[in-house]
């Protein structure tokens, strides 16, 4: 047998936001952690293509994205990669737009403004099979 890594195995994560700067903030707190970024992209359309191709385990999705918003985004892949879950990272925190997106299928929401304390909680809770909404956000209903 070959060696055994202690962490199960190396997670594979697509990161979607339009604002590089944000993005590259995501990228680097993932990589704290065993965890492999196999895409990036800036926009919807690129999200779903390339969740079709690379079919990563987990999707970290904005919602405001050109071309194609984040929910619209999130309904094609759940089509194309019905094993890849997602995590909104979204500065939207109104309930409703909260709810949308965990009725989409979402099994987290992280608030732009908790990133830095919530973007690994909410990771590690949803690869438990968790859900993960970050504190102060409500779903409605």
């Amino acid at each position: 047998m070959g060696p055994v890594n202690i962490e199960g195995s190396s997670i594979r994560l697509l990161v979607v936001d339009d604002y590089e700067p944000f993005r590259r903030f995501v990228c680097s707190t993932l990589r704290k952690r065993p965890f492999q970024i196999v895409g990036e992209a800036s926009d919807g359309v690129a999200a779903v293509r390339q969740a079709e191709e690379l079919k990563p385990d987990l999707i970290l999705l904005d919602i405001g994205l050109p071309r194609l918003n984040g929910l619209q985004a999130a309904q094609e892949i759940r089509k194309l990669s019905p094993d890849s879950k997602i995590i909104f990272v979204s500065q939207e925190s109104s309930p409703e737009v909260v709810q949308e997106a965990l009725s989409l299928g979402a099994r987290g929401y992280v608030a732009k403004t908790r990133a830095a304390s919530d973007l690994l909680a909410a990771v590690e809770a949803v690869l438990e099979g968790k859900r993960f909404v970050s504190s102060g956000l409500t779903a409605s209903g």
